[in-house]
């Protein structure tokens, strides 16, 4: 199976969701030779609207934290070529990205910081070391001369993956959840599952957002959805 480059991933993400009148019905054709669910338990699709996939009964899976990504503004502008000189932790080649690049240990995380001041926290593993990585970030760019301040610090993204012990049939549920999914195989092995409310984006693999409530109710919503279309 081919995996997708960075741009296939990307442009996947970014095609939006499919409209009710564009889809027609959310079932599939009664020609189509998919199974269904097994009647034997409770049918997650039986209430679901042409906004909102039901989520079935509450049932728990804890993510695990894999990024967090976060932004600050420091609040004055940067010579990234000076700061690229004085710190042994970072690297800048404005021919191949604007930025300048810097790296901590402890907390693990990478910076991406724009000479206007804006600073992108990448890798951490947790809120709060995000935090603690970009307040590092910003006074070693203080130390070194700058009059930095620490604004406007937000969480923009958390990446988190689950494992929920048993594969999954992606094809039938891009059927059935079509409204909500799209999953090319020859582009990327994954299906991505775009989910309204959260608004989170999920990548299903067969193998099996803004805040980590939001993942939780996620998974808590998509859990009995994939369980319906679990491989035998």
């Amino acid at each position: 199976m081919a995996i997708a480059s960075d741009n296939e991933l990307k442009r996947l993400l970014a095609s939006p969701a499919k409209n009710a009148s564009e889809e027609g019905s959310m079932a599939p054709p009664l020609t189509a030779n998919v199974p269904r669910p097994s009647t034997s338990q409770s049918n997650p699709q039986a209430s679901m609207t042409p906004m909102l996939p039901a989520s079935g009964g509450k049932e728990l899976v804890d993510p695990c934290l894999q990024n967090v990504v976060s932004t600050v503004n420091l609040g004055t502008e940067l010579k990234l070529t000076y700061i690229n000189t004085r710190t042994r932790n970072s690297e800048y080649n404005p021919a191949r990205f604007t930025g300048l690049i810097m790296r901590i240990r402890n907390p693990r995380a990478t910076a991406l910081i724009f000479r206007s001041g804006k600073l992108v926290c990448t890798g951490a593993r947790c809120e709060e070391d995000s935090f603690l990585a970009s307040k590092k970030f910003a006074r070693i760019i203080q130390k070194i001369g700058f009059s930095v301040k620490f604004m406007d610090f937000k969480i923009q993204n958390i990446v988190a993956t689950a494992d929920l012990k048993f594969p999954i049939k992606l094809e039938n549920l891009n059927h059935m959840h079509g409204q909500f999914s799209s999953y090319e195989p020859e582009l990327y092995p994954g299906l991505i599952y775009r989910m309204v409310l959260p608004r989170v984006v999920l990548l299903i693999f067969v193998n099996g957002a803004k805040n980590r409530q939001e993942l939780k109710d996620a998974l808590t919503n998509i859990y009995p959805i994939l369980k319906s279309f679990r491989k035998q």
